[in-house]
């Protein structure tokens, strides 16, 4: 199969680099948490409660009658750690799912927009994924999925507090969205610390590459909302997209600063990290997104010419350990793996160049 073939198959919807601000923002989240009404929360119910969670689950997306798509129930016992892995990597899952993985599931559309974790911190996860900015397309197929899942179950729900959730910062509408983005100036500028203490000031938080706990990666963030209670799903909605937009504009006048005060030395250091990629023989992960971070900017400065931005979301989710490990068909060490990596980069490049010669 050629490599071409392996990103076609490999990656998710929201990772084609398609969707409005597609030079910025990589893909929008909308996730609901929702527990079953006189079930206790995962984290303290006993093996019963989770397997009835589980036998529940089954005979709600049986209901569904293939009215939201095609569906797939998966058991993550029967998962392999390393594909396990790959469901994180690619977002669909969060890492804690991947834990003490009896009694838990996730329910994935055959295009993977939607996957619904079962028996994580809440008996469910309910996620709908785009690419771009895209939260309303977001946010109404997630409801979609709600919608038919109610008319089945019964999910914890109080006049007071709303839905009701494992974290007291989910309850009330038990809604996080999350827009993912590549903000390469502000970091570069060194605005991005105010920029994080702005937004939060607007309730909403500033994360890492996968969501609450963790690392920036390739200057990629998520902005995500904080507040649940008090407030409906569509001035959630609203209020992140408005923030976004406000990101967008300060993202954007970075850029064209950074351009006009030193274009020879911007220039520079994206044709040396595209000559890093390019020739590169070992690239650990942090490094390899560091230096795509860079030439995915001289893409959308009209610097680099020829190569496709989606480049940047094909692989940063394709150079992750497990991807990585899948694509070899071996199990690999850190060592190996970087040699991998960077042999995966050069051949990514050398099609990106034969395509757009």
């Amino acid at each position: 199969m050629s490599l071409k073939d392996l990103i076609n198959k490999t990656l998710s919807q929201w990772m084609k680099g398609t969707g409005p601000e597609r030079d910025i923002v990589i893909g929008s989240r909308v996730r609901l948490a929702r527990n079953l009404a006189g079930v206790p929360f995962p984290s303290i119910a006993d093996d019963e409660h989770k397997a009835y969670v589980i036998k529940e689950t089954k005979r709600a997306l049986q209901a569904t009658n293939g009215t939201l798509g095609r569906m797939e129930f998966i058991p993550l016992a029967e998962v392999p750690p390393l594909e396990r892995q790959l469901l994180v990597e690619k977002h669909l899952i969060s890492p804690a799912h991947t834990q003490n993985v009896k009694h838990k599931a996730v329910i994935l559309r055959d295009d993977e927009a939607v996957s619904i974790m079962v028996n994580e911190e809440d008996h469910f996860r309910i996620q709908a994924l785009f690419p771009g900015l895209a939260l309303e397309e977001a946010w109404k197929l997630c409801s979609s999925v709600d919608d038919a899942f109610s008319e089945v179950l019964d999910f914890a729900y109080g006049e007071r507090f709303g839905y009701l959730t494992a974290c007291p910062t989910n309850v009330g509408t038990g809604m996080r969205a999350s827009i993912m983005m590549h903000l390469p100036a502000l970091t570069m500028t060194d605005q991005i610390r105010k920029m994080i203490g702005a937004v939060s000031r607007f309730g909403l938080a500033v994360r890492g590459i996968y969501g609450e706990g963790t690392e920036v990666l390739g200057n990629i963030y998520q902005l995500s909302n904080q507040i649940t209670l008090g407030h409906s799903e569509e001035e959630i909605i609203q209020h992140l997209q408005k923030v976004t937009m406000q990101v967008l504009e300060q993202e954007r006048a970075a850029r064209q600063r950074v351009l006009a005060q030193d274009r020879l030395r911007l220039e520079d250091r994206i044709y040396r990290s595209y000559g890093i990629l390019a020739n590169a023989r070992l690239l650990a992960t942090h490094e390899a997104m560091q230096l795509l971070s860079d030439v995915r900017l001289g893409i959308d400065l009209g610097i680099v010419k020829g190569i496709e931005p989606r480049i940047l979301q094909e692989l940063m989710v394709m150079i992750r350990p497990a991807h990585l490990q899948k694509l070899m068909g071996q199990e690999l060490d850190a060592p190996a793996r970087d040699e991998k990596r960077a042999a995966l980069i050069r051949e990514r490049l050398r099609l990106a160049e034969k395509e757009g010669g």
